[in-house]
């Protein structure tokens, strides 16, 4: 019988877009664990992009554990780079006295492609266009099902708020949905989603591609489109506020644009299901629109959420959370407490 645990530590890097990185500590005994017990580990930062040879040193701090899957006595550490500017989540983190007062909540819709010998899986001569595949059914519409399935299994075990997965438009795309009523959680656990997804394609030979536009052509990109309401959204609501938020966004969209991800101009074109990068729209169910409101919240008097479809599939959601969020706040200290 085993007597020492697993800790898989997990953090991002200093590329471009930032990759995850991983490696496992053992520890003695054989017991449940809470954060407090992980200790901070380091590791190589030249290897990363994060420090020089000379001083290589990075400090991991341990932020959320994961009981991994049905395993017992392996756990997900993700971490942060202490003190280091490749960090972002530390950046998310400044706004908490914000995400609170509002009570944000945010979801993920995480578009990619799974790739096996250079192009998508199951790619074959003379394709139908895109259409049929979408939420397809059988082996000329749907690649790569038996990947989703395990890596949304392996998600629930490990408590990460997956709320659902999905074939999309193109042979050997697919989504899956990230949920939480809270901002830090709902990134974290998309962090966290990505490296299982990761590991478990490894098994099959799979290569996993977040470039928001791997395939040229007739065919749509890689979204992550992310869904986010405060208290005064869901609870007090109103056309007005929700064209104010709108407005607000519109105002700052350059800024938002240089946070939601590379090589996004590829992907938002005008042309499938996007507006174009250098316009800004709005409207209740245009999926062509930067900002989509739902039709069930304009039939709810305004209340609810919206869906921003710009950030791309390579996204970091603790930049793209901060930045909505830095965006919005005076709209909401401006509104009545509900």
């Amino acid at each position: 019988m085993r007597t020492k645990t697993k800790l898989e530590y997990i953090w991002l890097d200093g590329y471009s877009p930032q990759n995850i990185r991983s490696k496992i500590k053992i520890i003695d005994g054989f017991n449940d664990l809470t954060l407090k017990e992980v200790p901070d580990w380091s590791f190589d930062g030249s290897s990363t992009k994060q420090a020089e040879g000379n001083v290589s040193d990075c400090i991991l701090k341990p932020v959320r554990l994961y009981k991994y899957h049905t395993r017992k006595n392996y756990y997900i550490v993700l971490c942060e780079v202490y003190k280091h500017h490749t960090n972002t989540r530390a950046k998310l983190r400044s706004y908490n006295t914000l995400l609170k007062r509002h009570d944000y909540w945010f979801g993920f819709e995480q578009e990619y492609f799974m790739y096996k010998n250079n192009k998508p899986v199951d790619w074959y001569d003379n394709m139908d266009p895109q259409g049929k595949y979408y939420c397809g059914v059988g082996t000329r519409t749907v690649a790569g099902r038996q990947l989703s399935n395990r890596h949304l299994d392996k998600c629930l075990d490990s408590d990460i708020g997956i709320t659902g997965t999905n074939a999309e438009v193109a042979l050997g795309q697919w989504e899956y949905q990230i949920f939480r009523d809270s901002a830090i959680h709902a990134c974290d656990d998309l962090i966290v989603s990505r490296y299982m997804l990761q590991k478990e394609a490894e098994k099959w030979g799979f290569g996993i591609e977040l470039h928001p536009k791997p395939v040229e052509g007739n065919w749509n990109g890689s979204g992550c489109h992310v869904n986010f309401s405060t208290k005064e959204m869901r609870e007090q609501g109103g056309k007005k506020m929700f064209d104010d938020i709108c407005e607000e966004l519109k105002s700052k969209h350059e800024e938002h644009m240089k946070v939601y991800g590379l090589y996004n101009d590829k992907r938002l074109t005008g042309l499938h299901e996007t507006q174009s990068i250098d316009k800004f729209t709005y409207g209740v169910s245009d999926r062509g629109a930067s900002i989509r409101i739902p039709i069930n919240v304009s039939h709810n008097n305004f209340k609810g959420y919206l869906e921003d479809r710009r950030p791309s599939s390579n996204l970091d959601p603790y930049l793209v959370t901060a930045r909505i969020v830095n965006t919005l706040w005076h709209v909401f200290d401006h509104v009545p407490s509900v």
